[in-house]
């Protein structure tokens, strides 16, 4: 059974860093798009990153680039992350998905999206 599970959310201070994983079972993500969503309150769901794991390209949301890194670690299976210099707005439920199509419109496209993990709350505040 195909199952994406995201940790690594929490509470951190304006200006600070967390890393979010995405651990993948039932397939392996050679083929696969993974992306990153995040929904705050009231907001609808938008795409902030995604990796495309066959050729490695990537692509992020304008608000998050230059602070946020995805990146894959084949041997765990795994899809990370780097979220730096936070700020309040950055708060949000962050979900991981995937997807056997590659993306060829920006923002990303949540119905394009076939599996989702349960998401993780990140919460930026002093």
């Amino acid at each position: 059974q195909l199952q994406l599970v995201e940790s690594g959310g929490g509470l951190v201070q304006p200006g600070g860093s967390l890393r979010l994983s995405c651990a993948a079972s039932g397939f392996t993500l050679d083929y696969y798009t993974i992306g990153w969503f995040r929904q705050a309150p009231g907001k609808e769901r938008e795409g902030v990153s995604c990796i495309i794991l066959s050729d490695g390209s990537t692509y992020y949301e304008d608000s998050v680039k230059g602070r946020f890194t995805i990146s894959r670690d084949n041997a765990k299976n795994t899809v990370y992350l780097q979220m730096n210099s936070l700020s309040p707005e950055d708060t949000a439920v962050y979900y991981c998905a995937a997807t056997g199509v590659v993306p060829t419109s920006t923002p990303l496209p949540p119905t394009l999206f076939n599996y989702w993990g349960q998401g993780t709350q990140v919460t930026v505040s002093s």
